[in-house]
């Protein structure tokens, strides 16, 4: 009996099945063999050339890259119901939790509230973890959910921290960097329209980047770190995936999404980049600094729980709501 040579090979041991029981396991499981590598086996990843290249250094191009072919799967025609989206996450999920914490911290200050600073919380609300999203929505959602990424390439970084405490007098306004984090999707979507043969070819980016890029950001988590930041970091974790994915999942609902509404829950998160936004943010107002240490080691904690916890929770809304398809329940 022949097999065909297109046949896929059976799996010796089916890992990427595994991974993928798990909703955004193939963002979150390399995510935390990163932090797990980069806290107790940092020098292995430091021997240099493509071995550092690859699981360390390469987040940010990887990401780039995603965001880049994202850009191209966005059309003229789709482009009005995916900036739609955009907004909705963008809203709810970035600018209406950063104005409540800022609202709070003009009345309780900079020390913030139960052990979590101004800086702390603002840093873990004001973005969102854009591969959990692409990873999430590239199962469960369609061309408009991963076009909404746009909101995590323009929340991503520490440009609302500044925006809003620069409302305090507290920072400047890098306007640059919001513009820099959009230029690769701009461009993915120029060439996507001018070529589709383009689009095609970059279909699959999604799929072979993720855990590329999860591993590398998870190398910057270090361990150590969020059992230093403790039960509040953890605690603030929580309750960025429940409070402000239920505002992205409310803003969902407004877009008569129905039953697929719980995707919007897959929003909250803090994203792998904000660890290093407290000291970006001490570097333009040193009188932050008292703040960082703590700050950046309960954000770290925030963003592992919150990249665990946020696709579960969207998996089960959606599956309560009736919004899974039914060979994915």
């Amino acid at each position: 009996m022949s097999t065909r040579p297109d046949a896929t090979p059976r799996s010796i041991v089916p890992l990427y099945d595994w991974m993928n029981r798990l909703p955004g396991g193939a963002m979150v499981i390399p995510l935390v063999l990163g932090s797990l590598a980069g806290t107790f086996a940092p020098e292995a990843l430091n021997i240099g050339s493509f071995t550092t290249a690859l699981f360390k250094n390469s987040a940010a191009p990887l990401i780039a890259l995603l965001i880049f072919a994202t850009g191209m799967q966005i059309t003229l025609r789709s482009s009005g119901p995916v900036l739609a989206h955009t907004g909705v996450v963008l809203l709810c999920k970035t600018l209406l939790p950063a104005l409540l914490v800022t609202l709070l911290g003009l009345v309780v200050g900079r020390d913030g509230i139960a052990g979590a600073s101004l800086l702390a919380l603002l840093t873990i609300v004001a973005n969102s973890n854009g591969g959990i999203w692409l990873a999430f929505t590239g199962k469960y959602g369609d061309f408009r959910d991963r076009g909404a990424y746009i909101a995590s390439a323009v929340n991503d970084g520490p440009f609302f921290v500044l925006l809003f405490l620069g409302v305090s007098g507290l920072a400047d306004i890098p306007v640059l960097l919001m513009v820099a984090a959009v230029v690769p999707l701009l461009l993915g979507m120029v060439i996507g329209n001018l070529d589709p043969k383009w689009t095609e070819v970059m279909k699959p980016t999604g799929a072979i980047v993720i855990p590329f890029f999860a591993f590398a950001l998870g190398t910057g988590i270090n361990l150590h770190a969020i059992a230093t930041g403790g039960a509040v970091g953890l605690v603030l974790g929580v309750l960025c995936c429940l409070l402000t994915g239920a505002m992205t999942y409310a803003g969902y609902k407004l877009l008569h999404r129905g039953k697929q509404s719980g995707i919007g829950f897959a929003a909250g998160t803090t994203a792998g980049n904000a660890v290093i936004t407290p000291e970006i943010v001490a570097q333009a107002d040193p009188s932050m600094l008292p703040y960082v240490q703590t700050a950046t080691a309960q954000v770290a904690a925030a963003v592992l729980v919150s990249a665990v916890l946020a696709p579960l929770v969207a998996a089960w809304v959606l599956k309560r709501e009736g919004g899974l398809p039914q060979e994915q329940e």
